[in-house]
């Protein structure tokens, strides 16, 4: 699509190319099929995709076995090196992908911009970690015998990505499974396919081998066939999934066929503690940003609130008055602090939460709980619930829309005991000034990552992933994200007596 086509301007309209990338070229769908990609803050579609199904997945696979068998041979300092020269290209095209973000996702550019900067701390990371995947020797208790290990790359990979951070999922995927050696093929959400086809254009634009990053479109109905496709190919040997707890299980049960290595990032149902003796201010600015980001659809969004008796109301109160200072607009509108939900299934949800809560006695203390009816696109209002209760749909499970409960509680054990009580643990985050008790809740908490005063602590240098239902493997952080996609080979050597 021409660059005059669009409902925005780029420094480089080269950059949206929304055919499917394979082999290095700009593929359609073999069935000739497109989907639209509709913008959140509209409700119109402003761009198609190829739509691609099953038939589609052989020719990229093929491509990307042949890039397989190139790349993994090169030096862990070349790969290194390409890694460095894409990431620059990515810092150059950054004003144009955080547009393409606003347009894909709903989010305000402010937040876009902070996507892209979140993104690159993945393909930086990456650049050094290419050249840290170390085997080791080990000394046996056989004296005649040496034991050592090395690491090699596992294969072509299949990666899954949501459409909430398109542009920073994609990426810590991709720079991890290039840093390990790895080609892969990517299927993006279909609300969100344009940052991921940009981003492997600038891939071949820095020297990657043709095939080494493919990306397939689907569309919303097309998308489980070409999920399954994926997962069930006998040359994929990794499938990295980012998305909800039931299509989790469906990967699980997808891979576990061929026993192939998989890493799931999954839902999650994050409690937000805040002790009497918080400081208010840290908590609440904390929430702010959390709560509200990308109206409320991150998985490590602070979906449920609870604050102790002692300060409930005061905390409440400064709560409710920050909330309502947030302007509802279109991404791209200046001044704009609350873009809309991504899709009109989000409203959905929210609205028969909000409705449940109002039911089982909750009270409405800002907003209505339904859609912004007079608004085009897909938007709420902020909305929020106290004397929410752990029984009501809003507790149970992930909101991922600009709608809160909070919730009042007496004790550290209490707390404790209903913050545990759900079958996800991805994140949770609690705020006091006593580091006994800090100590105590981070051992006690049931998640794979706790912030202690501290709300979005997510980054490159640190293990991203959860436990329970939550998922399994990590993602990013020292040593871990790359081993993922890597293999190990345990040689052993028996040497003679006399040299």
């Amino acid at each position: 699509m021409a660059s005059r086509s669009l409902p925005f301007d780029l420094r480089d309209p080269s950059l949206v190319q929304p055919d499917c990338v394979v082999d290095g070229q700009t593929m359609s769908a073999k069935s000739g099929q497109r989907f639209d990609v509709i913008d959140p803050g509209t409700g119109k579609a402003w761009i198609s995709c190829p739509d691609c199904d099953a038939d589609d997945v052989e020719a990229a696979m093929q491509s990307s076995q042949r890039a397989f068998l190139e790349y993994s041979k090169w030096t862990p300092k070349a790969r290194a090196q390409c890694i460095s020269k894409w990431h620059h290209l990515i810092v150059a095209a950054r004003d144009d992908l955080a547009k393409l973000l606003v347009y894909e996702t709903g989010k305000p550019l402010n937040e876009a911009y902070g996507e892209v900067d979140y993104a690159l701390g993945f393909t930086w990371w990456f650049i050094g970690e290419a050249e840290r995947a170390h085997g080791s020797s080990i000394v046996s208790s056989i004296p005649s015998r040496r034991a050592f290990t090395i690491k090699q790359p596992i294969g072509v990979a299949a990666a899954l990505v949501p459409w909430n951070f398109p542009l920073a999922l994609t990426l810590r995927k991709m720079a991890a499974a290039l840093a390990a050696g790895c080609a892969m093929i990517v299927k993006p959400s279909p609300e969100t396919p344009l940052t991921a086809l940009a981003v492997s254009h600038l891939a071949l634009n820095a020297g990657f081998p043709p095939g080494t990053l493919n990306v397939l479109t689907t569309s919303l109905g097309n998308t489980p066939a070409v999920a399954e496709a994926l997962c069930l190919h006998p040359s994929i040997k990794k499938v990295s999934f980012t998305g909800s707890t039931r299509v989790g299980k469906i990967i699980t049960a997808l891979c576990a066929r061929n026993l192939k290595k998989f890493t799931l990032e999954l839902g999650g149902n994050c409690p937000y503690i805040v002790f009497d003796d918080a400081d208010i201010e840290q908590a609440l600015s904390q929430f702010m940003a959390l709560k509200w980001r990308h109206a409320g659809q991150a998985c490590i969004s602070s979906n449920r609130l609870y604050v102790q008796r002692g300060i409930h109301d005061a905390f409440v109160e400064e709560l409710v008055r920050r909330t309502a200072k947030l302007k509802l607009g279109h991404g791209a509108a200046e001044g704009t602090t609350l873009g809309p939900v991504t899709t009109p299934r989000g409203l959905d949800k929210a609205e028969e939460m909000a409705r449940d809560a109002g039911a089982r006695g909750a009270r409405k203390v800002l907003g209505s709980g339904l859609r912004a009816e007079t608004m085009a696109g897909y938007f709420m209002h902020p909305t929020i619930f106290t004397g929410v209760t752990d029984d009501m749909l809003m507790s149970q499970d992930e909101i991922f829309a600009p709608l809160l409960g909070v919730s009042v509680f007496d004790t550290e054990d209490e707390v404790v005991q209903r913050a545990n009580n759900t079958s996800m643990g991805l994140a949770s985050y609690v705020f006091t000034t006593d580091v006994n008790c800090l100590w105590r809740m981070f051992e006690k908490l049931e998640a794979g990552m706790i912030g202690l005063n501290s709300g979005n602590s997510s980054s490159a240098e640190a293990p991203f992933g959860g436990i329970k239902e939550s998922g399994c493997g990590k993602e990013s952080g020292k040593d871990v994200a790359v081993d993922e996609f890597l293999i190990t080979k345990t040689g052993t050597l028996t040497v003679a007596d006399h040299w």
